[in-house]
């Protein structure tokens, strides 16, 4: 996937109240962690269901993302609804791609 394309995504997936929030740094910050939690927690690895679906836990990924940022210094503190609306914004996009 293109960053940036996905960041363009992204941004006009959000209200514009949460989007300025956030620089393109950030967002690519938080979906490398999201790569990161699928990698760690061998989702990737899983088995479909009958329907050819892999079973995600948007609130663990939430959880792991925050978790990681919070160990980083040199970020601030996210809101854990808006790191949710991120990744759910990233796997509409992703979806889209598959259209």
């Amino acid at each position: 996937m293109d960053d940036q394309q996905t960041i363009q995504f992204i941004r006009n997936y959000l209200s514009p109240e949460i989007h300025e929030k956030y620089d393109d740094d950030t967002l690519v910050y938080i979906l490398d962690l999201v790569d990161e939690y699928y990698t760690e927690s061998g989702i990737l690895e899983s088995s479909p269901d009958d329907e050819g679906f892999v079973e995600i836990d948007l609130e663990q990924i939430v959880d792991y993302v925050v978790k990681e940022i919070a160990k980083d210094k040199l970020q601030k503190p996210l809101d854990p609804e808006e790191v949710l609306l991120i990744i759910q914004a990233e796997l509409e996009y992703a979806e889209s791609l598959e259209d």
